[in-house]
């Protein structure tokens, strides 16, 4: 079976991914109403300059106005670059200025009545329009006169002609005309620009201080993740990074050295109490020889070899958490059809079905005892055992099945506990000390997985036997 392609993952999982992406957020959020301001105020001054040089224009040839024209903006003169004679920009005409193709503007043509009645000018015949250069009689004569062209920067977009006329008492019209630059699209790029060169130089500066921050927690993850799985360390990490993030570092080092002392105290003591004992029971099974009644003396060497496979089974425990052998990459099926003929050769009713080929890093000495573990049991208490192999995704999934009678299902998680047995079942005439399951669960997460057992259930939902599932990763790192 192929490996199910990763997911793809909107919000990242790491410490720097996601910091990184929440002030990205933030940044992009705040740049895009800064610049919206800044956008919406360039707007309003650039609109203000419009309506007072309209102001200006109309109000210079009025002789209503009661208090003189408005002051032009102070430099920023809407015509800058096209500069018409100031004949052509206001001239009295007989008719309305407005051809076919006007398009009226209303919003300038509100503030410039403001404007022009806070001067006493009556501009209920107001009218306002942008028209197309080119399609406007007077800038046409104009440009058509030898030595008039009209200056402007190379790739500039036309400028904008406003019309702004009003209408007389007498019936003419006082026209002004306004050759404007459009600065809404160059405004707008010069803001884009601004916003885009400000985020990425904030969120670099951002994602270099977290580079420098997550590295070093990087490493003590990789770290511990590596002690977890019981694999020694090439050594300790040096601290770096920021003062906190070095004071982590120095504690993980003084508890990996503390832990690591305890566990080779651990392996010391459980190695001398294994000698200290094998040895007596070793000459306990010398002296029973000497017992001439043949049962009592076949019971006295059945005790001793009860004691003999605890005690293996308890020093096995014991080391499973630190292996002193190397991963190596094995063939799993193999292994297992090996183990399975193992118990057909002495006669035991164990099967193999489907088996698919897997080659990945193992400890193969201490999984074969797992699986033998996982056999045995489901001989002792279910009377056969049937095997399989399967890859699902990224792991390969050992299964043993029987036909006993089941764990109740409150008992199970309990089962995986040392020195746990059910009574009803798995009474003292059955052997064993409780640590067979829990020896194959301590292989399984030594080589970083799991096992989980589950009754099997048939139609009428009645127990058909325990499934034992052994699942370990395919892709574990040699060390």
């Amino acid at each position: 079976m192929a490996e199910a392609p990763p997911r793809f993952r909107l919000w990242p999982h790491s410490l720097q991914g996601q910091m990184l992406l929440a002030i990205a957020l933030a940044l992009m959020v705040a740049q895009g109403l800064s610049a919206a301001l800044m956008w919406r105020m360039q707007h309003e001054r650039h609109f203000a300059g419009l309506v007072n040089y309209a102001a200006f224009s109309l109000l210079g040839r009025n002789p209503r106005a009661q208090f003189g024209p408005p002051p032009p903006p102070s430099g920023e003169g809407p015509e800058i670059g096209f500069r018409m004679p100031r004949p052509l920009r206001v001239q009295e005409e007989t008719r309305a200025p407005e051809i076919a193709g006007d398009r009226r503007n209303p919003d300038i043509e509100q503030a410039l009545r403001q404007v022009l009645e806070a001067q006493g000018v009556d501009a209920s015949r107001l009218f306002v329009a942008e028209r197309d250069p080119a399609r406007d009689p007077v800038i046409t004569a104009w440009l058509a006169q030898p030595r008039v062209r009209m200056a402007r920067p190379p790739g500039a977009p036309r400028p904008r002609l406003i019309i702004a006329a009003i209408g007389r008492a007498d019936g003419t019209w006082l026209t002004a005309r306004l050759l404007a630059p459009r600065t809404e699209r160059a405004m707008l790029m010069t803001l884009i620009v601004q916003t885009l060169f400000i985020y990425l130089v904030l969120v670099g500066a951002v994602a270099l201080i977290l580079r420098r921050i997550a590295r070093p927690l990087k490493a003590l993850t990789a770290q511990v993740e590596a002690f977890a799985r019981s694999r020694a360390p090439a050594g300790q990490l040096a601290p770096e990074g920021p003062d906190d993030i070095r004071r982590l570092i120095v504690a993980h080092n003084a508890m990996e050295r503390r832990v690591g002392a305890l566990l080779d105290e651990k392996d010391v003591m459980l190695g001398a109490i294994g000698h200290d004992l094998k040895t007596p029971l070793a000459a306990l099974r010398v002296r029973i020889e000497a017992v001439e009644d043949d049962t009592e003396r076949g019971r006295m060497a059945a005790g001793i070899e009860d004691i003999n496979r605890s005690l293996d089974d308890i020093l096995s425990l014991a080391r499973v958490g630190r292996p002193s052998d190397p991963l190596e990459q094995t063939e799993l099926s193999a292994l297992v059809a090996d183990v399975v003929g193992e118990y057909e050769d002495i006669g035991d009713d164990v099967t193999l079905g489907d088996a698919t080929r897997i080659v990945m890093p193992l400890r193969a000495t201490w999984l074969r005892r797992a699986l033998r573990n996982l056999v045995s049991n489901a001989l002792r208490y279910g009377g056969r055992a049937r095997v399989t192999l399967q890859r699902e995704g990224g792991e390969a999934v050992l299964v043993v099945e029987d036909d006993g009678p089941g764990i109740p299902e409150h008992e199970i998680a309990r089962m995986l506990e040392p020195f746990t047995r059910l009574e009803a079942s798995r009474n003292s005439s059955t052997g064993g000390a409780g640590l067979g399951l829990t020896l194959a669960r301590a292989i399984a997460d030594q080589h970083g997985g799991s096992l989980h057992l589950a009754n099997r259930r048939g139609e009428g939902g009645e127990t058909r036997g325990l499934t034992a599932t052994l699942r370990l990763p395919v892709g574990l790192p040699l060390t």
